[in-house]
């Protein structure tokens, strides 16, 4: 690093202020999350699933692909909505169910966003 003129300024968990990539994630997925969880903050915890997958799946520039490409070589697999009663089990069918109204509640708030 010394031979190429570089200057390492190393951060900590509290201090993320001189690594600029750490900020960019910090603001990206807390602008995700407070779209999600205006009116129930108590439970931000239940969309970091998704806030994971959305910016593992999103394209970068930096990058220039996902880092879900870079991981698996390959795009992220193709999201089919689910139709009620698909499902013969009751439970799976709840919890899929569910999953599409969060989605639908997702797209909402990012296209407001």
């Amino acid at each position: 690093m010394a031979f190429q003129g570089v200057q390492l300024q190393l951060s900590t968990a509290y201090h993320p202020q001189t690594d600029g990539q750490t900020e960019l994630v910090n603001r990206c997925l807390e602008t995700f999350l407070r779209c999600m969880c205006c009116d129930t903050p108590h439970e931000w915890s239940k969309w970091l699933p998704l806030a994971e997958w959305w910016y593992n799946t999103n394209h970068h520039t930096s990058i220039q692909c996902s880092p879900y490409e870079v991981m698996f070589g390959q795009l992220p697999p193709i999201y089919l909505s689910y139709l009620p009663s698909e499902s013969k089990v009751e439970v799976i069918d709840r919890s899929l169910q569910k999953r599409e109204e969060a989605l639908k509640l997702l797209k909402f708030h990012m296209k407001r966003a």
